[in-house]
């Protein structure tokens, strides 16, 4: 196999290179997204089913429970289940006050009357405390429930090149954003809420339940001059309204699931598209096109309100259901008690006491018709996390399983492509066999059309792009560094700009100071801790010199550039390059780039050439005549 990149004399001059935004970039990503995003939709979509929302549930617990981390959840769910036992305990006192205050009324006893009310006094304070003590531990374990779900989801997402490939995977990685604020707060307030509030109908069941069957007894009615007694009486009637309002709630409400789904996806898709109108203010206005982005985001707008509308046609149709079956309540235990009260046999107070009995077995039995809606809603959050962290995990082993383009590390520090070729990942080929040595030192510039696959071989080396064939042996990673076209600036100050990815104190003031002014910055001296969205406020041109402020500070020994000095005119771009001949003349360079110039900075060129057979690469002597005139011969195959 010919070398695929062959030496060619030039001045010693250095070069830089970039990962991302060069023009081969859209290319390779549309087809991927594509290829991607079809594979997505051939795959199963996950059921909505009890069965599949109780597995999905049970994962995303196992994950947060998992660690020493989860201690303070643990501990905040025993103090609730202990206040509940409280609380249990302080309402059957409430209901066996409950009848003998009645019976004290029915006798017309003054002291009885008022020695009730001492007790209702220490009855309601010790429950006051209950409620109080269990809303605050429940809101407490709202917040830490949302804290180790984000954490959990932050790291599946930002483990290496994860995140970059995730938004390649389809719908399932799209919308991180709405993933881990809106749909993780969702989830963890309905999971605590519902969660405490089915513990606490469990335990009122079965605190109450044989009460209410014990005095079920004195419920009794005539047949055919027979006094009839129904062992459980009471306790059948709670059971058979509960069940059936319940079945009614599932049969009208099931598809509040559904439509609460689609609703949290039509809002995510409107705040993405506001969003990137305001990020693109500038462009937008630079080209009038105000008119059309409103015609996009009325289409977004639109897309939310009918989903609330059906939303809220269905919520409205179960609203039928569940006030109804609420209002009959209040009636359906006095009409089933009435028998054994008219025949004597129960006193005011005991029916009272059988009222109350069957309030808190039906409320307990009743809990899903009241909570439906916040069911359906807590099911549409709990399918939105769980399908993004189990794309973020499936992501990973298909990375494993499927990975061709074999990336390790080389024993003498230097880059080497072994038999390489990269690929979408449905096979397409991007860049055939090819294989190379760039020693330490070197300083290659690579050339080509736009679209050609320069920057998707950055993404190969930096571990981004493992779909291909073939090895490629890289300098430690720790001595690398890629300059975009479009520098990443975080938020923050220019300070944490300059030192990322180190931390903003990781350079004293002045190497950052020195760096500022090496890279023609120095008017920011005195606004380097002010903060400000700096990925708005300084130009592409001044964006691209903090990128080379950040490498003179972290002094990589390879250093990628794509088309990182587009937007620098050709004094600007010559004081950059220069730095690879004084401050960090030890490094290693390559560079991709399309400006005339350039080739006066490398040593070494390849050119990226598209034929009617597909591209190949050709390496070239670039002139300053016809820079761009390679020489004849193919040293690389066919892609």
């Amino acid at each position: 196999m010919t070398d695929l990149v062959t030496s060619i004399p030039q001045r010693p001059l250095s070069a830089v290179t970039p990962l991302g935004n060069s023009s081969d970039n859209g290319l390779s990503r549309l087809a991927s997204t594509q290829t991607l995003a079809r594979q997505a939709e051939q795959k199963p979509a996950p059921s909505n089913g009890r069965e599949n929302a109780a597995r999905e549930f049970y994962i995303l617990l196992r994950n947060v429970m998992h660690g020493r981390k989860s201690w303070p959840v643990i501990a905040l769910s025993l103090a609730i289940f202990s206040v509940l036992l409280g609380n249990m305990f302080g309402q059957v006192r409430l209901n066996e006050w409950n009848g003998a205050f009645f019976d004290a009324v029915e006798r017309r006893n003054s002291n009885a009357f008022l020695h009730q009310l001492l007790v209702f006094l220490g009855v309601v304070a010790f429950l006051l405390v209950m409620v109080v003590a269990q809303t605050w531990l429940q809101e407490r374990l709202k917040i830490r429930l949302r804290e180790r779900l984000t954490h959990v989801l932050l790291d599946v997402w930002l483990r290496p090149n994860r995140a970059y490939q995730l938004a390649l995977a389809g719908p399932s990685g799209t919308q991180p954003d709405q993933r881990m604020q809106e749909d993780c707060r969702l989830f963890s307030e309905f999971s605590t809420e519902l969660g405490v509030g089915m513990l606490q109908a469990f335990m009122m069941l079965v605190s109450f339940i044989g009460v209410l069957w014990t005095l079920s007894s004195y419920a009794s009615f005539e047949f055919r001059g027979e006094e009839v007694v129904v062992p459980g009486y009471m306790v059948w009637v709670a059971i058979g309204y509960a069940g059936l309002g319940s079945g009614l709630t599932w049969l009208v409400g099931r598809p509040l699931i559904r439509l609460n789904t689609l609703r949290y996806a039509r809002e995510a898709d409107l705040r993405f598209a506001l969003v990137r109108v305001n990020e693109c203010a500038e462009s937008v206005a630079l080209c009038s096109g105000e008119k059309d982005e409103r015609r996009s985001l009325d289409l977004a707008v639109d897309a939310v309100l009918v989903a609330t509308r059906k939303l809220s046609g269905a919520l409205a149709r179960l609203t039928w259901i569940t006030s109804g079956y609420g209002w009959l309540g209040i009636v359906v235990p006095i009409i089933a008690a009435a028998p054994g009260y008219f025949s004597g046999r129960l006193s005011f107070g005991e029916m009272m006491m059988v009222v109350g009995a069957f309030n808190h077995v039906q409320g307990a039995l009743r809990y899903f018709v009241d909570n439906f809606p916040k069911i359906a809603d807590w099911r549409s959050a709990l399918l939105r996390v769980a399908t993004f962290r189990q794309a973020a995990v499936d992501l990973g082993r298909s990375v494993e399983e499927n990975q061709r383009i074999e990336v390790r590390p080389h024993p003498r520090g230097w880059l080497s492509f072994d038999n390489l070729s990269i690929s979408l990942r449905c096979g397409s080929i991007i860049i055939g066999d090819a294989t190379a040595e760039i020693r330490t030192g070197e300083r290659v510039l690579i050339v080509g059309a736009s679209g050609s696959g320069k920057s998707t071989l950055f993404r190969a080396v930096a571990g981004l792009w493992p779909w291909g064939a073939g090895a490629i042996q890289t300098p430690p990673h720790e001595e690398m560094m890629f300059l975009p076209q479009r520098p990443y600036l975080p938020l923050g100050t220019l300070r944490a700009a300059l030192c990322y990815p180190a931390a903003p104190d990781a350079f004293d003031d002045r190497t950052v100071l020195s760096a500022l002014e090496r890279c023609g910055l120095s008017e920011f001296h005195e606004a380097l801790d002010e903060h400000k969205r700096w990925d708005h406020s300084l130009s592409l041109g001044q964006q691209q010199r903090v990128a080379f402020a950040r490498i003179l500070l972290h002094k990589p020994q390879w250093v990628f550039m794509d088309e990182a000095t587009s937007a620098l005119d050709d004094e600007s771009q010559a004081s950059m390059l220069s730095l690879f001949t004084n401050e960090l003349a030890d490094a290693s360079v390559l560079s991709i780039g399309h400006r005339p110039g350039l080739e006066e900075f490398h040593t070494r060129t390849l050119q990226i050439l598209r034929t009617e057979e597909g591209a190949v690469l050709l390496a070239a002597r670039l002139s300053r005549q016809n820079p761009l005139q390679a020489w004849p011969g193919r040293v690389g195959s066919a892609l």
